[in-house]
């Protein structure tokens, strides 16, 4: 009777260097594939595109293999409108071959916000809200041209707010570049009438003087005279 070979001997430990072998080899051939798809080893440097337009960097970026992703829209006065704000990643950044570059754009338009979403489009925004209150909506939608004009008044709330000339309405949508003006009442009211009425009244405030005495006698009714000083210094009583 023959010996039976080495995988007749060991059928175990040959199935299992057989599924090794199997493994490496799928895993020779991921990593091939990985490499072909993902370039491996190859690289390339991002190109500068902020400061240009949008268009502009557009091109540049797709000439070089990049594909484009626009992050966001923010408006900055400083900024020309249409023109890259922030690009990532950076100039100068080594990459893979294809990445995405993400780009902040400066739009053409500055937001636009309401200052009263209270829903009644007739009524004045902000009107009778107290100045501090109204100040800091203001400045918490973004506000930063902001001018306050008092008016005379019995307290200190917003009378009108105007954005670059006009009242602004609830539910108005404004620019958030306009120029604000905050009118505001000033509080001195009532001080201006007690002011109004001593000079048209000089015994405005003052105490009243008392009406002279009366007295009653037998029915009759007498004024109480001042006492009047005689010659013999006696005095005398009517």
């Amino acid at each position: 009777m023959k010996e039976r070979g080495f995988i007749g001997r060991h059928p175990v430990l040959t199935n299992f260097i057989i599924i090794i072998l199997v493994a490496i080899a799928g895993l020779g051939i991921v990593y091939l594939t990985f490499a072909i798809f993902t370039r491996h080893g190859e690289s390339s440097v991002v190109p500068g595109v902020e400061k240009m337009s949008y268009t502009q960097a557009i091109e540049i970026l797709h000439s070089k293999g990049f594909k484009v992703d626009i992050r966001d829209s923010l408006y900055k006065e400083d900024e020309k409108p249409g023109y890259v704000i922030e690009q990532f990643p950076k100039s100068n950044s080594v990459v893979k071959p294809g990445r995405k570059i993400f780009l902040y754009i400066n739009a053409v338009h500055p937001k636009e916000v309401v200052i009263d979403e209270d829903n009644n489009p007739r009524e004045d925004a902000l009107k009778s809200t107290s100045f501090r209150q109204g100040r800091a909506r203001l400045e918490e939608l973004g506000f930063k041209n902001i001018r306050v004009v008092k008016i005379l008044g019995e307290n200190d709330c917003i009378s009108k707010i105007y954005a670059d000339g006009k009242v602004v309405k609830k539910m108005q949508k404004v620019p958030v570049n306009a120029r604000i003006v905050m009118e505001v009442f000033d509080g001195n009211l009532e001080a201006v009438r007690d002011s109004l009425q001593s000079d048209l009244d000089p015994g405005y405030g003052l105490p009243q003087e008392s009406a002279p005495a009366e007295t009653e006698n037998s029915g009759e009714t007498y004024q109480v005279e001042e006492p009047v000083e005689s010659e013999s210094e006696s005095i005398e009583y009517y």
